[in-house]
């Protein structure tokens, strides 16, 4: 009987193919198979809850400092500063890199040449960058923290590739300038590369309400009788969280998951009007939504309500103020 007719050549066909299958999934999906083994790692695990235990209480001290939050973006920027000025010391090391390919054969003198200078102001660059990732760090959580932690390290390691590099350069060693700068440059990409992931596919200091406008109708949520005074609490509207706060018989209502990492204000303490965010400590207007200190920088949106039949109504974010168009209003 030959292998067709018992079956055993289209079972080792299909074998065959399913194998081909699974190395191809692991191979597209090679970048989340390498951010968990990076997760898995004991002593990133360990190093983090090491900076964590110190690096967490300062920043609980320190968090109403406005020099604190600048470093963060806060309010006043609208966004991190940390992505804006990580592209300096990327463009100087890059500059650097290729100054000394085009430069053929320079003198083997030591100082500073051009590419020398770029490696000194990617070096300056990169001391900043560094100083507002770490107060962003001090403000992310769980496996964001530590995929970040060794995003860190990595630049680190090319700060410390790039001083060296600096040395040789001064010391008359080109071309071991140009070998320490290339490896620098491309060990800042892998570290630029797990940055990209921790925004793009965590969404890591992105507005946790950007979009967020429903219910597009007005909608029960809760009975007036059973919403205390001065109490922060906490529905839902068409699946949407919604933070409702009753004071001197004024509702209030935003959006409950804080802009900045989705943390519940209905969970937070309120004083003074302003809801505090219990998570990394963020602090909201509830008259209009707006950020009275960070680390977040976007404001809450603040929801319409109203009390019908003895029922709180609610519906969505509260439209923007019309704007004068060709003198009129």
């Amino acid at each position: 009987m030959s292998a067709e007719a018992d079956g055993t050549a289209p079972a080792a066909q299909s074998a065959g193919l399913s194998g081909s299958a699974s190395a191809l999934a692991r191979l597209e999906n090679w970048h989340h198979d390498v951010v968990t083994q990076v997760d898995g790692w004991g002593w990133i695990r360990t190093l983090n809850d090491q900076l964590t235990a110190v690096l967490t209480p300062w920043r609980e001290r320190y968090q109403g400092n406005p020099v604190l939050e600048l470093m963060h973006g806060g309010r006043w920027l609208g966004h991190p500063l940390h992505p804006a000025l990580s592209d300096l010391p990327i463009g100087f090391w890059a500059g650097s890199m290729l100054l000394d390919l085009t430069n053929g054969d320079p003198s083997p003198e030591g100082g500073l040449d051009p590419a020398g200078v770029f490696t000194a102001a990617g070096i300056a660059a990169a001391v900043a960058t560094a100083a507002t990732g770490v107060v962003d760090w001090t403000v992310s959580d769980d496996e964001d923290r530590r995929v970040g932690l060794f995003h860190g390290v990595l630049n680190t390691a090319a700060l410390g590739l790039q001083g060296m590099s600096l040395a040789a350069r001064l010391a008359g060693h080109r071309g071991t300038a140009r070998g320490l700068g290339a490896a620098g440059l491309a060990v800042t990409g892998a570290a630029a590369y797990l940055g990209g992931h921790l925004v793009f596919a965590k969404a890591v200091m992105v507005s946790r309400v950007a979009g967020a406008d429903g219910p597009r109708r007005w909608v029960r949520v809760i009975e007036e009788p059973e919403l205390p005074d001065d109490v922060p609490t906490g529905v839902q509207a068409d699946g949407r969280q919604i933070l409702l706060y009753r004071h001197d018989g004024t509702l209030y209502a935003l959006d409950n998951l804080c802009s900045h990492a989705a943390g519940l204000l209905s969970r937070g303490a309120v004083e003074g009007l302003t809801v505090t965010c219990p998570l990394h400590g963020s602090q909201y207007c509830l008259a209009d939504g707006s950020v009275r200190r960070g680390p977040s920088h976007q404001p809450q949106p603040v929801i319409r309500t109203r009390v019908r039949n003895g029922w709180i109504e609610v519906r969505g974010n509260q439209p923007a103020p019309r704007r004068a168009a060709n003198g009129r209003k």
